[in-house]
């Protein structure tokens, strides 16, 4: 990356393109969750069935909050095109009908790791610190413009990344957990790849000003931030019980 240029009335220039997107690529890179400790263990296989199962039924709590949140965005929109494209990821979640889209796909998810879907739409036994990581998020895409709102998206830009990763890990891994409960992942490979590079496209297009830039690589930054709280509250949750498998030698 280039030294910081600086014009003639002492406001940092922004960057040019090529450079902005590789700092907002390298925030994506650098701070997704696929790093967290939780993360990592469930891909090498050391994570036990009430372990996953704790995983699959809080992460749900978020996934029912992505088309809330898709929404939320939506409504900043001025522009028919670029609501009737941002629609799209709605229905990728919600489905068209009954019995399809990414939260059913989460639910059949919970299923083959033998939850019950009823308990996954119970929101009581959702950890505390679960709750308050989505509400902060859900809250920063209702109050934020939407350059922040978009930008916060960009961790889809990982994504496909990581779904190649835990759908090998969970085949190899898992083998208890029905093929087809790993559709979600499989599905979110193309979703995300295509979200993530929609989306930095309309932050390049927004993001006109150095000022701009930074709020969107904060923006970025939050969003990891709200991830990696998830996993910290799940992770932390089974700590110090016998559910949680004992260190291997040093």
């Amino acid at each position: 990356m280039t030294g910081t240029p600086v014009r003639d009335d002492g406001v940092a220039a922004p960057w040019g393109t090529a450079e902005f997107t590789e700092r907002l690529r390298a925030v994506a890179a650098e701070r997704y969750h696929d790093r967290h400790p939780f993360n990592v263990r469930m891909h090498r296989g050391e994570l036990t069935p009430g372990e996953l199962r704790r995983w699959v039924a809080n992460r749900f709590h978020y996934q029912r909050h992505i088309p809330v949140k898709d929404a939320l965005i939506l409504a900043k929109f001025d522009k028919p095109a670029l609501r009737r494209a941002w629609l799209r990821r709605i229905r990728d979640h919600d489905g068209t009908a009954e019995g399809e889209g990414g939260i059913e796909r989460w639910l059949r998810l919970g299923e083959a790791t033998g939850l019950d879907r009823a308990a996954l739409w119970d929101a009581s036994g959702v950890l505390p610190g679960v709750r308050f990581a989505v509400e902060g998020y859900v809250t920063f895409c209702r109050s934020r413009p939407a350059l922040d709102a978009v930008a916060a998206s960009l961790t889809e830009l990982s994504a496909p990344s990581l779904m190649r990763t835990r759908i090998a890990a969970f085949e190899r891994h898992y083998p208890w957990i029905e093929a087809d409960g790993l559709a979600y992942f499989r599905g979110r490979i193309g979703q995300g790849g295509r979200d993530g590079e929609e989306a930095l496209a309309l932050v390049l297009a927004w993001a006109g000003t150095r000022a701009e830039q930074q709020r969107a690589l904060a923006a970025l930054t939050f969003k990891c931030e709200v991830l990696w709280a998830l996993l910290d509250a799940v992770d932390q949750a089974g700590a110090g019980t016998s559910e949680r498998p004992a260190p291997g030698p040093p």
